[in-house]
């Protein structure tokens, strides 16, 4: 059975046209499945007897169910879904006075091997289909609508979609290496028929694959955010491996590229911060250098550690300082307020459950071995 859920909007018009009716059901379709969460095609009532017996024949909507749930003490919740038998993925929900995100996974583990993230430690299984992303949307906002008073459903523009109002392409995985159906998902949630989510509210996540960044800009620019976490090729090629086939300079100028049709009129560089390794003011005065003619904001990430990290996190003085040195320079910098790490849900800590199929596991303690085997 086909999942309508795997089809952005023109494929979903075009679906009608197979099945024997007219492509502007699709904008009912949209509504019915993304913003009244129904999954029961009996209960599409502006559909004709005819269309519904149709759909019910050849499709299904099914979004990957959720088979966890854990609460932290500041609200955010972190959802624990089931993508298959042997693949379970993550997704976090950050409720904030002024916004509510949603942070989504892409992929069942990561093949990038960052090596401060748990994601990346864990190995790759497979790329999530487009029902299994936006699926991470359809399930959080169903949850968060039914636990909703009548009174205060609806609302502003951007709060279509229930409690939802930004989405982050942060969670599992490289997003940008699941270009096509991270891009389908992405139509679904910018179309008014279904999310109507603002192209600024959305944004994508990458280490840096530089020629999906070009893809991203020409087929369907959103916020950009680049997980940059180092001033030099030197460094990043250890902390971020991608480097080494796309090193700084080439992605910093498909950055500039991006903004050509950027939503926003920046790129947020994200920085993990770790103790002595990439936070001293003399990174933060490399890092001035490298980043000044790409109009940019700082994001600086306390580290949040995991079991066998082999990393610590920056001290508050040291992230400070190095925030300093780059408003001092004229650069914009934040840094994260950590969420939800008492759960596990902090950036870099998700992890889920995979069926590893890169064999990364067995590599690493072969290298372990090696390593014992030659110091003794």
């Amino acid at each position: 059975m086909i999942n309508l859920l795997d089809f952005a909007p023109l494929r979903l018009a075009d679906f009608c046209v197979e099945i024997g009716e007219k492509p502007f059901h699709a904008k009912q379709l949209l509504r019915w499945i993304h913003q009244r969460n129904e999954d029961d095609f009996a209960n599409m009532s502006d559909l004709s007897a005819t269309m519904r017996k149709r759909l019910a024949e050849t499709a299904v909507i099914a979004a990957p169910p959720i088979v966890g749930e854990h609460i932290a003490q500041d609200g955010t919740r972190k959802w624990m879904l089931e993508v298959d038998a042997g693949n379970r993925i993550e997704a976090v929900f950050i409720p904030e006075t002024s916004r509510a995100t949603l942070c989504i996974s892409t992929q069942a583990g990561c093949a990038l091997e960052c090596s401060f993230c748990v994601t990346g430690r864990q190995g790759f299984n497979r790329n999530l289909t487009t029902a299994e992303i936006v699926g991470q949307l359809w399930q959080a906002d169903k949850l968060l609508k039914s636990a909703q008073p009548p009174s205060e459903k609806g609302g502003q523009k951007g709060f279509k979609a229930g409690a939802i109002s930004n989405v982050v392409f942060m969670g599992m995985g490289e997003p940008l290496a699941n270009f096509d159906n991270v891009v389908a998902a992405l139509k679904l949630m910018l179309d008014d028929n279904a999310y109507g989510l603002s192209r600024r509210r959305v944004t994508v996540s990458t280490s840096g694959i530089v020629p999906a960044i070009d893809r991203l800009r020409d087929q369907c620019p959103v916020a950009l955010a680049v997980s940059l976490h180092a001033p030099n090729d030197k460094l990043r090629d250890v902390l971020v491996p991608i480097n080494r086939k796309y090193p700084l300079q080439q992605l910093l100028a498909a950055c500039s590229r991006y903004l050509e049709r950027a939503p926003r009129d920046f790129i947020t560089f994200e920085y993990v911060m770790l103790k002595g390794i990439n936070d001293s003011v003399q990174h933060a005065r490399e890092l001035i250098g490298l980043v000044r003619d790409v109009p940019c904001k700082l994001n600086l990430i306390p580290f949040n550690p995991f079991a066998g990290s082999g990393y610590e996190r920056s001290p508050a003085e040291s992230i400070r300082r190095f925030a300093d040195a780059l408003m001092n320079a004229g650069l914009v910098a934040t840094t994260r307020k950590t969420r939800g790490d008492d759960i596990a849900a902090a950036c870099g800590q998700l992890a889920g459950e995979v069926q590893d199929r890169s064999q990364r596991r067995l590599r690493k303690a072969m290298e372990t071995q090696n390593e014992t085997e030659y110091h003794v």
